[in-house]
Parts: structure tokens; C-alpha cells; sequence
């Protein structure tokens, strides 16, 4: 089996559900810091700010974790933002359907609040999401804003279930402007493109971890990157059975992972 410097680790299914702690994940993540391994927590979550993530991990989860760790949708799409023009992002305007961590990201670029006219439109989870905001985002995207989605996860595991996640947020919005998203966070390979600049880690040494095959593993596969299927989300065995391509490893829990 190869050896991997670098681990980019799922957070909803494989950490943790919810409030409930997979304790499997402390033993894991334990291993990698006992074995001096580098490791990074790739969430699809945008509604907390990495310190949020970092402090979730610690507090709750006893899981080792720290603000610069935490590689989020929110961030992946604030540096793509901030690529999409040239005469820099305080020349333009944003509308964004979203949480605090989504929100601080993007307006933290310095591109302007806009309800109107925006350049830019970009949908994630939003817990308190209305038909308001559902207008607003429809309605400049009709008028010729650019659309962002943070990330097409259509459920979250918690403690209570598979919950919608932002995909079902965004594919209303999809469907009222008959306009396909861009995509930045998993299983698109943006975020990981965004992983490999922003912490320098060579990603020939590096693997993806994580409980759901259409994000988790296809975001490794799409980025060329070894992928480790874990039992503790939402993939089923009979799920990846019917996959052509399959994750390079698949374990029952992160506990029986030989780092």
C-alpha cells in the first residue's frame, strides 16, 4: 500500500454526525499526528468560518485541528472571486444566499454588497433561506450576473438524518433561472486546485478521505488524487458496488487505516 504525506479529510460523516463524534476519526486522526503526516479538513461546509470548524473539532470532537487546517467552499470561492476581474473585486458587486462563513468570506475580498444589479450571484446553505432571497438571487442572475454555487451536496448526515444541504438550495435557483451553476467545492476539483496553492503540499503524495462517493471521492478522482471510502456517512457498500470507478481503499472505520 503507498505511504501518503498528505491527508484531505471530510468533515459531515467522517469526523463526526452532527453533534454525534465518530470516535474512530479521534483514533485516526491521532495516528496521523503521532506518524508527523500533514492533514487537511476539505468540508463542503460553508456556514462557519475555519476558526468555527477548527473549534467544533477541538471542543466537542477532541479532534486535533487548527483555523489554518480547515479548507472551506467559502474560501475555495472568495479566491476564485477574487480572480474573475482585473481591475480588483472593490470595483464590483456580489449578492450572496448564505451563512456568516460564506458571507465573511467573500465580502471579506472587498467586493461590494449588491440586491439589485450584482456581477456576481453565489448560492450556499443558508439555514434562514426565504423566497426574498430566492427572488433576488433569480432575479439578478436574469439580469446578467454570474452564478456561483459553493457546492452541490444535495444532503448532510447529522444526528438527525441526511438534511438538505446546499445543492437543494441552489438547484431551486438552478431551476427558476434554467442556469447551471459553477461549481467550486467537492466533487469539482477547484477546491482541491485552491488546497494544493494555498498550502503548498504536493498533491502526488496526497489522498482524499471521506464518506460520500458523488463529493468526497469524485473530487479526488476529478483532481487525480488516491481516494479512501469510509463506512460512517452516507455511501453504502451497495452504493459504490455500482460505480464504475472505484475508491482506491475502502474501510469500515478510519480506526482500521494503516497510516
Amino acid at each position: 500500500m503507498k505511504k501518503y504525506q498528505t491527508y484531505l479529510i471530510d468533515l459531515d460523516g467522517t469526523m463526526y454526525r452532527g453533534k454525534d463524534k465518530i470516535p474512530e476519526a479521534k483514533v485516526f486522526i491521532d495516528n496521523l499526528n503521532a506518524n508527523n503526516l500533514d492533514y487537511y479538513f476539505l468540508t463542503n461546509n460553508t456556514t462557519k468560518t475555519p476558526q468555527q470548524v477548527a473549534d467544533n473539532l477541538m471542543n466537542n470532537h477532541q479532534i486535533t485541528a487548527t483555523a489554518e487546517q480547515v479548507i472551506t467552499p467559502s474560501l475555495a470561492t472568495a479566491d476564485y472571486v477574487k480572480g474573475m476581474f482585473d481591475d480588483g473585486t472593490e470595483n464590483h458587486s456580489a449578492y450572496v444566499v448564505g451563512e456568516y462563513g460564506l458571507k465573511s468570506a467573500i465580502f471579506g475580498t472587498g467586493i461590494q454588497l449588491n440586491e439589485v444589479d450584482p456581477d456576481v450571484v453565489i448560492v450556499g446553505l443558508d439555514y434562514d433561506v426565504t423566497y426574498h432571497k430566492f427572488e433576488l438571487a433569480t432575479l439578478a442572475i436574469k439580469r446578467g450576473a454570474f452564478f456561483i454555487g459553493t457546492n452541490a451536496d444535495t444532503n448532510l448526515p447529522n444526528e438527525r438524518g441526511l438534511v438538505p444541504g446546499a445543492g437543494s438550495v441552489i438547484s431551486l435557483v438552478e431551476t427558476s433561472t434554467q442556469q447551471k451553476a459553477k461549481y467550486i467545492g467537492k466533487p469539482e476539483r477547484d477546491i482541491v486546485d485552491f488546497a494544493v496553492s494555498a498550502k503548498g503540499f504536493d498533491p502526488s503524495t496526497a489522498i482524499m478521505v471521506g464518506d460520500n462517493y458523488n463529493t468526497d471521492i469524485k473530487c479526488g478522482l476529478s483532481a487525480g488524487l488516491d481516494t479512501l471510502m469510509v463506512y460512517t456517512g452516507v455511501s453504502t457498500h451497495e452504493d459504490i458496488a455500482t460505480q464504475v470507478k472505484k475508491p482506491t481503499y475502502q474501510v469500515e472505520s478510519l480506526d482500521l487505516w494503516n497510516v
